[in-house]
């Protein structure tokens, strides 16, 4: 009996503390932890009202850019549609205040119309947070203290693309490391690129550690995942049109392996599930395909999915359940160790540039007009609710502290947590 009990009392004390350690996960960069866009947070509703919100910020400018979170300090990065000037936030996840902002002076230049000035999603680790914009001749990539303070500033020479900067960052112990993707200029006037690499840099002082060149293809806009080998080393997995799936050695940037299968642009972000990386590509026009690769010395191509396949939206699973959820607005759950369909959904409305997010047992994705829709995370389709926004929104959410974070074109919420449970 004693027995019994002392180990009922280790099963209660460490389920309670994996829960408040769930519930107090940061969302470091673009989809949370190493770009999954999980969380096991239990107190995020799967519907609400305009009254259940803990508050909604109102922005300055406006911006695609998502948000990431390091304990009671939110950042994101937002833009004036008029100037292209940037402004670096900080909030407080308390009330949604702006803790402090940091302007930049912008140049105004050609964008694609879903693209902004503040595209790019900053990471944040427990001192710094990292951000990155660009404009023809400049790149910038910048880090500040969580006091505001800037820390380095580095320009990484011009960038061209017909759509406009889009590269978030992402941190691997310590280094902050972002690719530069891009493509031959297709405008008048704009001179061509000079080169498209992805470049790691000590995050402390912003010295460069390593530099990889890449193909001149088209501009890519993945953020890299990390992924254990089979040889129990850290390799970052990354994807772009010319070097295809591939991965390279985080310390040096040699890489490990490459395959080349995609025939199109790549925005969404690789995935490990089920043993496989997945990548999608495609075009505006169409044709888009999700790719499952086995990796290894002599990566092989497992299956492709063809049809209703994501473009711009990163796929995201739970367990072997993957879920994609098309540009169009069709969600395909199938099962990811061979790509079979378990069911799919035509959603609706006006199509998705913001990737879904999986919190707990639920699906969060805001479409272009603003409309969140919140699926069931399971092999059966079920639809928890529908809520407007009201405003356009090509961001992706994000979860820390038991609270949901949605960023629309000019506005934060929060929901969920102790006042949203």
């Amino acid at each position: 009996m004693r027995r019994w009990f002392a180990c009922s009392l280790f099963v209660l004390l460490f389920g309670g503390m994996l829960a408040s350690h769930a519930a107090a996960q940061e969302w470091t960069r673009f989809r949370g932890p190493n770009g999954t866009g999980e969380s096991e947070a239990t107190t995020v509703p799967g519907s609400w009202t305009d009254k259940d919100y803990n508050w909604v910020a109102q922005l300055p400018g406006i911006g695609h850019s998502s948000p990431v979170i390091w304990k009671d300090k939110i950042f994101l990065l937002s833009a004036d549609p008029k100037t292209a000037a940037r402004h670096v936030l900080c909030l407080n996840s308390a009330d949604g205040k702006i803790v402090w902002q940091r302007d930049f002076p912008g140049v105004v230049h050609h964008l694609h119309v879903r693209s902004s000035f503040a595209s790019c999603t900053p990471c944040v680790d427990e001192s710094q947070v990292y951000v990155a914009w660009s404009d023809p001749d400049h790149t910038w990539f910048k880090a500040f203290d969580h006091d505001g303070n800037e820390k380095w500033s580095l320009d990484l020479g011009s960038w061209v693309s017909q759509h406009g900067f889009g590269q978030s960052p992402m941190i691997y112990n310590d280094l902050v490391i972002i690719t530069c993707s891009q493509e031959a200029s297709k405008q008048a006037g704009v001179p061509e690129p000079r080169e498209s690499f992805i470049v790691a840099v000590d995050k402390a002082t912003g010295k460069q550690r390593w530099r990889k060149d890449c193909v001149i293809d088209t501009a890519s806009y993945s953020v890299p995942t990390i992924r254990k080998n089979e040889s129990g080393a850290d390799e970052l997995v990354m994807a772009s049109t010319g070097e295809g799936l591939f991965a390279v050695d985080p310390a040096t940037g040699k890489t490990n392996w490459a395959s080349k299968v995609f025939k199109m642009r790549t925005i969404s972000s690789p995935q490990l599930v089920s043993g496989l990386i997945f990548g999608t590509t495609g075009s505006g026009g169409g044709g888009n395909y999700v790719v499952a690769v086995r990796p290894g010395p002599t990566p092989e191509i497992a299956y492709e999915i063809k049809k209703e396949a994501p473009y711009v939206p990163t796929p995201v699973a739970r367990g072997n359940l993957m879920f994609l959820w098309s540009d169009k607005g069709i969600v395909t759950c199938i099962n990811a160790e061979d790509g079979s369909k378990v069911w799919q959904q035509r959603i609706g409305g006006v199509g998705n540039s913001g990737s879904p997010i999986r919190v707990n047992d639920k699906i969060y994705c805001v479409d272009e007009a603003g409309m969140m829709v919140v699926l069931g995370a399971g092999n059966e389709y079920k639809l928890h609710g529908k809520m407007d926004l009201k405003e356009e929104c090509r961001s992706t959410p994000a979860v820390s502290d038991g609270r949901l974070y949605i960023r629309t074109l000019s506005k934060l919420y929060s929901i969920g947590g102790k006042s949203g449970s």
